[in-house]
């Protein structure tokens, strides 16, 4: 949807080193490091409490963070804000999706992209039939209110609202949270294909089989620290994410 220049070329949009964020005393993240490449999917995934909401909260300018973060091979200082990340093309679909439940749906969409018609870009309409494209239920719920929604369609269109802000990079907390299992899927394969449009894609899922299937590479967080990192198929074999996470551990 919005792929950045030489699309062949393997190109870092995030990396992330030393990262630590606390709330008080206490730490609630020490020490990541990852990196995410254009076009790549890469998902972190944890038990509750692990700090994975906060890892994209602190990424996204919502929370202060000690460390390095570099977001198109510019270093994200103290001052960062949520505005100038999102106009920089970083955009976050929450866990609670926050939409605006007494607005319809091509309003909700029209509002993401309101920071781009802010600085002079008149493509809203464009990016919407884009938008449609990849959710053709959205096209058809387009006048209904998004509080009336279901649970999925919800979900769709908090993804299709950050994407009418053409984001470089799209995190994603939680986006199978309380989705029935088909739902589920429907929403893994438009992940898949908003990877094939050139957007990076930082996923934080509980759901650690179906964020592992679409990744290309994984980070296992645990208790704000990382204990595991590979390509995703390398953990979706290895005997300690099959016990701690796949529900697999007595069938091997």
């Amino acid at each position: 949807m919005n792929a950045l220049d030489n699309p062949g070329e393997k190109v870092v949009v995030l990396e992330v080193s030393s990262l630590s964020v606390s709330y008080g005393k206490v730490d609630a993240l020490h020490g990541l490091a990852l990196k995410v490449h254009r076009g790549e999917i890469v998902t972190v995934i944890g038990p509750n409490g692990a700090g994975k909401t906060t890892l994209l909260c602190a990424l996204i300018g919502l929370l202060p963070a000690r460390g390095e973060i570099v977001y198109l091979g510019e270093r994200q200082g103290s001052g960062r804000s949520v505005e100038m990340l999102v106009r920089q093309g970083m955009t976050l679909v929450p866990e609670k999706r926050e939409l605006f439940a007494e607005m319809s749906v091509w309003d909700n969409l029209l509002l993401g992209a309101f920071d781009r018609y802010r600085a002079g870009h008149r493509d809203q309409l464009e990016t919407i039939d884009e938008v449609f494209d990849i959710f053709p239920r959205l096209m058809e719920r387009r006048e209904q209110m998004a509080g009336t929604l279901s649970g999925g369609e919800r979900q769709m269109l908090a993804m299709g609202r950050a994407l009418m802000a053409k984001p470089r990079l799209l995190l994603l907390d939680e986006p199978s949270l309380g989705l029935a299992p088909l739902v589920i899927k429907e929403i893994f394969r438009t992940i898949t294909q908003l990877k094939k449009l050139g957007v990076a894609i930082l996923l934080v899922e509980q759901n650690a089989r179906a964020a592992l299937q679409v990744a290309d590479y994984g980070y296992v967080l645990e208790t704000g620290e990382l204990s595991l990192e590979g390509p995703s198929r390398q953990l979706l074999t290895d005997p300690r994410v099959i016990e701690s996470y796949l529900g697999l551990g007595g069938r091997h």
